[in-house]
């Protein structure tokens, strides 16, 4: 079986996103865009990291 983005990724409620600091959101983004990188290819991860960085910074 293939592993997901969903299999690895994590996943914040509202009010737990709310608890994180700065730098910890920042963490989060970080790690989430390698993880991206680890599982996609290079034609589709431009445009998946620039939606889900369009997605955190929403939420920073």
């Amino acid at each position: 079986d293939s592993v997901t983005f969903e299999d690895v990724s994590v996943k914040f409620t509202t009010e737990e996103w709310g608890l994180l600091d700065l730098t910890q959101k920042k963490l989060y983004r970080d790690v989430m865009r390698e993880t991206f990188k680890n599982l996609t290819s290079e034609k589709d991860r431009k445009t998946l990291i620039l939606e889900i960085s369009k997605k955190i910074m929403g939420q920073i």
